[in-house]
């Protein structure tokens, strides 16, 4: 037969391991809020990559090479 004191201490562990899950499960929340956020954040900046440019350019494709100083 199992003591008092045996299930109090055994209670008393499943609280600390309760508590320390929820303390890990509102860290990974807040990780994945912000994983979103960057997400939509990078997903609104390809879809402006991918818009034609405004700049008399008609929409031709840019060569990364159009970007680099005179001296390369």
């Amino acid at each position: 037969m199992e003591h008092p004191h045996d299930t109090d201490q055994r209670l008393t562990a499943l609280e600390i391991k309760a508590s320390f899950s929820e303390d890990l499960l509102e860290q990974l929340e807040q990780i994945i809020i912000r994983q979103q956020q960057q997400i939509d954040l990078l997903v609104r900046e390809v879809a402006d990559l991918r818009q034609p440019s405004t700049d008399g350019g008609l929409g031709a494709p840019r060569s990364l090479r159009d970007d680099l100083p005179p001296h390369y």
